[in-house]
């Protein structure tokens, strides 16, 4: 389950809203605690084919992707999946939770504003930022800078960690990763976390948040920064502690694939905790149902695959009734039955991927022994974590007047055409550039450095929604506006 990641589309829940009442039940619940902290409804944007974006603060950013998140758990607990073990990254661990039946929907949705209000009044002057290495060199960057509250926040990949710190430390940082090659971006999060400079917060949390009733829950919960299951943990506690807690996503999604997780479903919009998976673990399968344009035929498609070539195939119950170990090979006898999976969560406030704003969660199933179906092929494999992104030689800004949409297109598709060694032709302006073109979220900085570059444009790259569903239509729109607003100041 995503944590902290871009607002969600407007309309995104719709399809989900009409069909299924446990959506409609979770949604409602969100939307009476929103209410209740004087906040105004979640939902009605989820639902609405309206394409906006309405930024609200933090709380209702949090609130929006906590709704995306539930709602689709229910969708694939109500299709028949049934997850071997649920993971939540940063403040995604409490939608964990609430999936697993641990907290209530509404009191999750409680914990969350309150987390949020505690993080704004300690008004921290931090950053976080996304650095193209493995943890043990981003450690060695922050420690050079020696100071207590830089430090390494997350581990999300073997290519990719998380270093949180005060702003002008985290200035310092990108400077040096300049120098040694490593490509580095900031991440666009309201509340950046994970370093011990939050320990004011986490005190303020603990005595201001509601208290919540916690059961023992339906599934099993993983927590990257706990390091294991969450058991008798207070809820309270863990969502205050974790602020100050790096967290370990990449360990995670080892640890439950070597127990036989092979099939990981996001409940997010875009695919982000999966796009970690996909370079820790190559070879398993990921699902993220809203990123395509029928999200329940995707769901459905994962539940009934064919005995003789679906790869998704139930296991056998534990002995002790409980679904709490890992998914196990079973015969195609009994592909009628549910599927289990792994849910995982994760949040932008501290263990984002830099393709997306900020972090999701994924089921995992294993694939029965007969015939699996054939996978896709494998990319290229990755350049070693040292590898610096190539440099990009500063371009002076087209002369031309006109910033039209036309023109500006035709010089993204030549810039990114000579980077990537593509023909322009080919570029279409709606392939995405990661799930389609295969262009690396931090190729994709390097590009839209050069694109800001060209265009004039210094705040450009910092716009992080660009690689959450990068297309060269948005970035030319992007562009365009940009320009647009430049010319009128």
């Amino acid at each position: 389950m995503p944590g902290t990641v871009a607002a969600p589309r407007g309309g995104v829940l719709r399809d989900f809203h009409n069909r299924y009442e446990s959506v409609r039940e979770s949604l409602s619940l969100i939307d009476t605690a929103a209410r209740e902290m004087g906040l105004p409804d979640i939902s009605s944007r989820l639902i609405e084919h309206d394409g906006t974006t309405d930024r609200r603060g933090p709380e209702v950013q949090y609130l929006e992707i906590f709704a995306v998140s539930i709602a689709t758990h229910h969708v694939l607990i109500a299709e028949g999946v049934r997850p071997v073990a649920i993971v939540g990254q940063s403040i995604g661990e409490l939608w964990a939770l609430a999936a697993a039946g641990r907290l209530s929907v509404d009191d999750a949705a409680r914990l969350a504003v309150a987390r949020s209000r505690a993080l704004t009044r300690q008004n921290w002057g931090g950053k976080m930022l996304a650095v193209g290495v493995d943890g043990r060199r981003a450690e060695s960057l922050a420690g050079l800078i020696n100071h207590p509250d830089l430090v390494l926040a997350c581990e999300n990949t073997p290519r990719q960690s998380v270093i949180s710190g005060p702003e002008p430390l985290i200035e310092q940082v990108e400077r040096v990763a300049d120098a040694l090659g490593w490509p580095s971006f900031r991440l666009d999060v309201p509340h950046p976390t994970h370093t011990p400079a939050m320990a004011q917060a986490s005190r303020d949390l603990r005595a201001t948040a509601p208290r919540v009733a916690y059961g023992a829950g339906r599934w099993r919960v993983c927590s990257p920064w706990l390091g294991r299951d969450v058991g008798d943990d207070d809820p309270v506690g863990l969502v205050a502690d974790a602020l100050t807690a790096r967290v370990r996503i990449l360990r995670t999604i080892r640890d439950l694939h070597a127990a036989g997780a092979d099939v990981f479903v996001e409940c997010g919009e875009w695919p982000v905790v999966t796009k970690f998976v996909e370079a820790s673990v190559p070879g398993v399968r990921c699902v993220v149902p809203l990123s395509g344009s029928d999200p329940v035929a995707a769901v459905r498609e994962l539940v009934t695959g064919s005995t003789d070539g679906g790869p998704f195939l139930p296991r056998p119950p534990a002995p002790s009734g409980t679904e709490r170990g890992p998914a196990v090979r079973v015969s195609a006898a009994t592909a009628s039955a549910p599927v289990p999976a792994l849910l995982t969560a994760a949040p932008l406030s501290g263990t984002t991927n830099v393709s997306a704003s900020a972090p999701s969660m994924s089921y995992v199933a294993t694939r029965p022994a007969p015939a699996p179906a054939t996978p896709a092929a494998p990319e290229a494999p990755a350049a070693p974590a040292s590898t610096p992104v190539a440099p990009v030689a500063p371009v002076a800004p087209p002369a031309s007047a006109e910033w039209d949409y036309e023109t500006v297109l035709a010089e993204l598709r030549t810039l990114y055409g000579d980077f990537l060694g593509y023909p322009p032709d080919l570029l279409g302006e709606d392939d995405g550039l990661e799930s389609e073109l295969g262009v690396e979220s931090l190729k994709q900085v390097a590009l839209l450095g050069r694109v800001s570059e060209r265009f004039g444009l210094p705040g450009l790259r910092a716009n992080s929604s660009l690689l959450t569903v990068g297309t060269l239509r948005r970035i030319a729109e992007s562009v365009v506006q940009g320009r647009a607003e430049a010319a009128a100041r």
